[in-house]
C-alpha cells in the first residue's frame, strides 16, 4: 500500500471518508451562531448556562462514541463502523432540528455526537492503513482539517438562515440542522468507494479476502495511473486473531508505549480545551462584548473558519518534509504564544470585533494544523491492532478534559463580562498550547514517511 503512487482512487478515499468532517463543522459553527438565537423566547428561549451545558453534553457524546465504536472498529473492521457512525450521526442533527425544549436538544446533540465521535476512530484509522506513507501527513492534516470549509459554509449560511426579516427565528436554526442531515445522507452512497483496510483484514485472519482487497486496488491504482507498479520488498510475518484482548491492548500502551501514550493525550487536551472553549462560545463573545447582533456574527465566523482551513492546507506538506516532530512542536509553541499575546490585548480592551477576528484568524492558522496533527500523532505512533480504541481513548480523555470543562467554564467567564476574566481563560488555553509543544519536542516520533508497521511492531507480529 505504501508504494502506490497517488491515484483518482486515493482521492476518492479522501473525499469519501472526509466529507463527513465537512458537515460537522457545518452544524457545529451553526450551533455556535445560533447560541444568541436560542435565547430568544420565540426560539427555545435558553439560558446562557443552558446553551453551554448544550455544548458540553454533544462533547459527551462523541466521548462516549469515541471509546464504544473506537473498540468495535478495531473488533470488527473499519467500513462496517463507519457506515453505523454515520447513520448515527446523521439520525442526531435532524433530531436536533425537531427539538422542543433543553433537554430535548441537549439529548439529540449528545446523539449526534455519539456518531461523530465514532467518526473520529473509525476514519483516520482508514485512512491511515490506506493513505501511502510519504502522503500520510499532508492528507491526514488536509482531512481533519476540512472541518473548516464546513464550518465557513455554517458561517456563511447562519447569515440567511437565522436572519429574521427572512426567517422565523425558530425556523431558520432548524433548516440549518435538517439542512446538514439530508447532506449527510448522500455521504452513504460515497462510502463504497472505501474498501475494508487490508492490514485490519490479515492482523484478524482473514489473509484472502485481504489479498484479494490489495489486488484490486493495485489493479484500480494501474489503470488510473498508467503506470506499472514496483514489486513489493520486505516481509512482516504475523500471527493473525481474530480479537485482541483489553489486556494486550492496555499494556501495550500503559507500558511499552507509555511515553507515546502521555504525549497523545497532552496533545489532545491541548487542542480540545483551546478549540472547544473557543468556538462553542464565539457567538457569544461578539455579542456581549462587542454588540454584535445575534444573526451577524456569521459575517466574522466565516473568514475565521477559512484561515483554519488553510493552515492545516498549506503547513500539510511539511509535517512530511520538514518532520512531524519540528512541525508539531512548532505550531504548538507558536499558536501558543500568539493566544498569549491575544489575551493580553484582550483583558486591556484594545480589540474591536474584526480585530478580535483577525487576531484569531492568524492563531489558528498555525493552532488548526497543530489540532491536525494531534489526530495524525495518536493514529499512527501506536500498534496496527489498537489503532481505533488509541484514537478512540486519546480523543475521549482529551476531550473529556478538555472539551467538556471548556464551553461550561468559558459560558461562565463571559456571562461575568468582565474582560480580564475571559483574558484569563485565554491565557491558560495559550499555557496548554506551550505544554503541549514542550511535550512533542521531548517525546515526539519522526514517523515521516515511515511505514504504520515500522513506526510501531503490530501485537501480531511474529517473534
Amino acid at each position: 500500500m505504501d508504494r502506490l503512487p497517488w491515484s483518482r482512487f486515493h482521492l476518492l478515499l479522501v473525499i469519501a471518508l472526509g466529507i463527513t468532517w465537512v458537515l460537522d463543522g457545518l452544524e457545529v459553527t451553526i450551533v455556535g451562531a445560533i447560541g444568541p438565537v436560542l435565547q430568544d423566547k420565540r426560539a427555545l428561549g435558553f439560558t446562557l448556562q443552558e446553551i453551554g451545558a448544550s455544548a458540553s453534553f454533544y462533547v459527551v457524546g462523541a466521548v462516549l462514541g469515541a471509546l464504544v465504536f473506537g473498540w468495535l472498529t478495531d473488533r470488527f473492521g473499519r467500513r462496517l463502523v463507519f457506515y453505523a457512525t454515520l447513520i448515527i450521526y446523521v439520525g442526531g442533527v435532524i433530531a436536533s432540528a425537531l427539538a422542543w425544549n433543553f433537554w430535548s436538544f441537549a439529548l439529540f446533540r449528545l446523539v449526534t455526537g455519539l456518531g461523530i465521535g465514532g467518526e473520529y476512530a473509525a476514519i483516520n484509522s482508514a485512512i491511515d492503513e490506506l493513505i501511502p506513507a510519504k502522503y500520510r501527513g499532508r492528507v491526514d492534516l488536509i482531512v481533519n482539517g476540512s472541518f473548516w470549509v464546513g464550518a465557513a459554509a455554517g458561517a456563511g449560511a447562519s447569515l440567511l438562515l437565522l436572519d429574521p426579516n427572512l426567517l422565523d427565528p425558530d425556523v431558520g436554526w432548524r433548516l440549518g440542522f435538517g439542512i446538514g442531515g439530508l447532506l449527510g445522507l448522500g455521504i452513504l452512497f460515497l462510502r463504497r468507494y472505501v474498501p475494508e483496510s487490508p492490514r485490519w483484514l490479515v492482523t484478524h485472519g482473514r489473509e484472502q479476502e485481504a489479498e484479494r482487497t490489495v489486488a484490486e486496488i493495485e489493479r484500480t491504482v494501474e489503470a488510473e495511473t498508467g503506470q506499472k507498479l514496483p514489486k513489493a520488498e520486505g516481509i512482516l510475518e504475523v500471527h493473525p486473531k481474530k480479537s485482541f484482548g483489553f489486556g494486550e491492548i492496555f499494556a501495550s500502551m500503559v507500558h511499552k508505549h507509555r511515553g507515546r501514550s502521555i504525549l497523545a493525550l497532552v496533545l489532545m487536551v491541548a487542542q480540545a480545551f483551546l478549540f472547544n472553549a473557543v468556538f462553542f462560545t464565539y457567538g457569544l463573545v461578539l455579542a456581549k462584548f462587542y454588540g454584535v447582533p445575534e444573526n451577524r456574527a456569521g459575517i466574522f465566523l466565516v473568514p475565521l473558519a477559512i484561515g483554519n482551513f488553510l493552515g492545516p492546507l498549506l503547513l500539510g506538506h511539511f509535517f512530511d518534509t520538514i518532520g512531524r516532530r519540528r512541525m508539531i512542536a512548532g505550531t504548538f509553541a507558536v499558536s501558543g504564544v500568539l493566544l498569549l499575546a491575544t489575551a493580553v490585548a484582550f483583558g486591556l480592551d484594545l480589540f474591536t470585533a474584526w480585530t478580535q477576528t483577525f487576531a484569531w484568524i492568524a492563531i489558528f492558522f498555525v493552532a488548526s494544523a497543530a489540532a491536525s496533527s494531534a489526530y495524525l500523532t495518536a493514529s499512527e505512533i501506536f500498534p496496527l491492532e489498537t489503532r481505533a480504541l488509541a484514537i478512540a481513548v486519546f480523543y475521549a480523555l482529551g476531550t473529556g478534559a478538555g472539551g467538556v470543562m471548556a464551553p461550561w467554564l468559558f459560558t461562565h467567564l463571559i456571562e461575568s463580562g468582565q474582560h480580564w476574566a475571559l483574558a484569563g481563560g485565554y491565557a491558560g488555553a495559550a499555557l496548554l498550547l506551550v505544554l503541549a509543544a514542550v511535550t512533542e519536542w521531548n517525546l515526539g516520533v519522526d514517523a515521516e514517511g515511515m511505514s504504520l508497521e515500522s513506526i510501531a511492531d503490530p501485537l501480531s507480529k511474529a517473534g
